[in-house]
């Protein structure tokens, strides 16, 4: 043992030397460069790890005979966004163009010459193209992601490629464009910082849509149109997914900074991020104990994730103590709103529009109410909020970017799932949907010992 110590201790010293010539060889630039290169392939990462988190919340929240199918769309429709927006997506959300949207930066080759020439927003970046897009390229599989709850047991799986296409190409980036591409609502000075507004309330409204249109599940509401419980047959998965979440967030959020130099200004996102999540899970079990009785653990659960989702426009532009009341304002709200469009006969299986769309608007409006002064000045986008000198400017300019996102997916979503109702059809039969989209769609059981067991007890009887 001692021998393989000095060893090791030897080969150190060796490699020390060598490392600190490296690293003499680079200038402070090309140093800071790097660390800020790989801190936002990190974060990338993180956010496109958020899959898997969505994978295990939505499959826990549903039934067993979905829960295949549900895990596993995830994978087929992030490889779709994928695709569609490094061809097109991209281009419309970053490329030079107009305030409305961009006109260049298609089939992303990587190259430097392609940055100048048609994507000038990243030209003089010194984090390489092709990190900077799989960045972006995560945040907008997590918006397709959350459109998808909409769809939650009952959607063809068909649509998921007609849609998910057009998400990506259509809808998405002409948003994006809009606020960080250069577009109107940027020059504006539309705080957003990491996507309440871009990624979750376009998300959101795809999956109202979506809810609308396909109508409720098979026994979700009675004749006098009361809602039944329609338990996820697993509650475990379902926390396992939200802590994925809430860890992939700190990529969301603190690498939107895009940098890990400086001033550390990302431990600062990170800190507000982490706030407002712990803030959203007490407040949200404390009403749903108040109110039902007992304390819920869904409702806790998305308390969580509504907090995280209303910080993400906010994280970078309010203090600490404005980011624990924004989140659990988020946390309380989408309680309450989750409540009531269950009680109106919207069937949102994962509440995708309560934990995405509201908490989004309200985290995009609480910008308005709550930056400060000296962090709008630091960010250099917008100005402060109501409460800190800033009159009713800023939360105007909010306000204008929420409706206007809201009315354009809003009305693109029904254009394009209308005419895919009327032609291909959303949703699957009724019998489909009895069995379960796993042997329906896939021909397969995600709990092959459960469906062996059911068949038993059938052949019993």
């Amino acid at each position: 043992m001692f021998k393989k110590l000095l060893l090791s201790t030897g080969l150190m010293s060796l490699l020390l030397p060598t490392m600190a010539f490296a690293a003499d060889d680079k200038t402070p630039a090309q140093l800071a460069s790097a660390i800020d290169s790989v801190w936002v392939m990190l974060a990338a990462i993180l956010v496109i790890f958020m899959q898997a988190g969505f994978a295990l919340l939505e499959a826990g929240s549903t039934r067993m005979k979905n829960a295949g199918h549900v895990a596993g769309k995830t994978i087929l429709t992030f490889g779709i966004c994928a695709i569609a927006f490094w061809a097109i997506g991209f281009g419309f959300a970053f490329g030079d163009g107009n305030s409305f949207i961009g006109e260049g930066g298609f089939f992303l080759d990587g190259s430097a010459e392609q940055t100048k020439a048609s994507i000038s927003l990243f030209a003089e970046s010194p984090i390489p193209i092709s990190i900077l897009f799989l960045f972006q390229l995560a945040f907008a599989g997590v918006s397709l992601a959350i459109a998808w709850g909409g769809f939650a047991e009952r959607g063809k799986l068909a649509v998921y490629f007609i849609f998910g296409i057009l998400f990506t190409v259509c809808i998405y980036p002409v948003v994006a464009h809009w606020v960080w591409g250069g577009g109107w609502l940027g020059q504006l000075g539309m705080q957003d910082f990491a996507g309440s507004t871009v990624v979750h309330l376009q998300g959101a409204t795809a999956a109202l849509v979506a809810t609308i249109l396909l109508k409720p599940r098979i026994g979700k509401y009675n004749k006098d149109k009361t809602p039944n419980l329609i338990p996820g047959h697993n509650q475990v998965l379902s926390v396992l997914g939200v802590i994925i979440l809430w860890i992939g967030w700190f990529g969301f959020n603190a690498g939107s900074t895009l940098s890990a130099t400086g001033d550390g200004f990302f431990g600062y996102v990170a800190l507000t991020t982490n706030l407002a999540a712990a803030a959203g899970a007490v407040a949200a079990l404390v009403v749903s104990w108040l109110y039902f009785g007992k304390a819920d653990i869904p409702s806790m659960l998305n308390g969580v994730l509504a907090a995280l989702v209303a910080i993400t426009a906010a994280c970078a532009f309010v203090t600490p103590r404005d980011a624990i009341i924004i989140g659990a304002l988020a946390g309380i709200i989408t309680f309450f709103t989750a409540q009531w469009f269950e009680k109106a006969g919207v069937d949102d299986p994962v509440y995708a529009f309560s934990v995405h769309g509201i908490a989004g608007i309200w985290g995009t409006l609480s910008t308005g109410i709550f930056a400060t002064p000296e962090l709008a000045k630091a960010v250099n986008v917008g100005g402060p909020g109501l409460l800190y000198g800033g009159g009713l400017h800023q939360l105007g300019v909010q306000a204008l970017g929420v409706f206007g996102a809201f009315a354009f997916v809003l009305v693109l979503s029904f254009i394009i799932l209308g005419l895919i109702k009327v032609t291909i059809g959303l949703r699957v039969t009724e019998e489909e949907e009895i069995v379960g989209l796993d042997l329906s769609e896939h021909g397969t059981y995600g709990y092959p010992e459960a469906m062996k067991k059911a068949q038993t007890n059938a052949q019993t009887l």
